[in-house]
C-alpha cells in the first residue's frame, strides 16, 4: 500500500473513532453537557487531533445530529416506500424496526427531540420529511382503505403520530416506566419485546377497521 494511501486510511479510521466517541456522548449527555475533552478521551487521541479534524464541538454535533435523523428516518423510509408490503404489514415492520433500534440506543429519542425543538428549520431544510411522508406508498395506501371504507378516521397524521407515540414514549420515560412498574433494564427491554407483538394489535383497533 502507498504512503498516500496509508495517510488517507488513517485519516478516514481517525474520523470514525472520532464520530463514534462523539455520537456516544452526545446522545448520553447532550451538546451542553458533552466536553470535546470527554470526546476525544472517549475516543482514544488527544484534543489537539479532534480539533484537527473538526475544528469545534458545534460542528461535530451537527455533523453526528444530520446522521443520527437519517438514521431514524429511513428505518421508516424504508418500510412506508415498499412496494410489496400491504397496509398492515407496514404498521408491523414499523413496530418492530423501531423497537429493535430504540432497545439497542434508547438515547436516541431525547437527543432528536432536543435537536429539533433547537434548530427545526435547518433540520427540516435538508431533511424534506413533509414531501416524502405525503409521497409516500404508505400514504397511497391508506388513502386507498378510506376512500374503500376500510378505515374509518381518515386522518393519516394522526396515525403517525399515535404510532410514534406507542413506539417512542416508553423510550423517553424509561426510568418513569421502570419505577412505576419496579422493573429492572432486563425486565424493561422484555416489556418493550413484547409491544412489537401489541403495538401493531392497538393500531390497528385505533384505526377502527370496518
Amino acid at each position: 500500500m502507498s504512503r498516500d494511501k496509508v495517510s488517507l486510511k488513517m485519516d478516514v479510521d481517525t474520523q470514525t473513532k472520532i464520530k463514534n466517541a462523539a455520537r456516544l456522548m452526545f446522545h448520553r449527555k447532550g451538546f451542553a453537557a458533552t466536553r470535546t475533552r470527554d470526546i476525544a478521551e472517549e475516543a482514544g487521541i488527544n484534543l489537539a487531533l479532534l480539533n484537527y479534524y473538526f475544528r469545534s464541538k458545534q460542528k461535530l454535533f451537527d455533523i453526528i445530529m444530520m446522521e443520527t435523523m437519517q438514521s431514524f428516518f429511513q428505518a421508516m423510509a424504508v418500510v412506508l416506500n415498499d412496494e410489496q408490503s400491504t397496509f398492515k404489514e407496514k404498521i408491523t415492520a414499523i413496530a418492530n424496526n423501531y423497537i429493535d433500534l430504540l432497545s439497542v440506543e434508547p438515547e436516541i429519542p431525547l437527543f432528536l427531540m432536543n435537536a429539533v425543538r433547537s434548530n427545526p428549520n435547518v433540520i427540516f431544510e435538508k431533511l424534506p420529511i413533509k414531501q416524502f411522508f405525503l409521497n409516500s406508498v404508505f400514504i397511497k395506501q391508506f388513502d386507498e382503505m378510506v376512500s374503500k371504507g376500510k378505515i374509518v378516521h381518515n386522518d393519516p397524521l394522526q396515525f403517525v403520530v399515535n404510532m410514534l407515540g406507542l413506539i417512542v414514549f416508553p423510550f423517553i420515560a424509561r426510568p418513569m416506566v421502570k419505577e412505576v412498574g419496579g422493573l429492572s433494564d432486563i425486565q424493561f427491554d422484555k416489556m418493550m419485546y413484547e409491544r412489537r407483538r401489541l403495538i401493531p394489535l392497538w393500531i390497528k383497533f385505533i384505526l377502527k377497521t370496518k
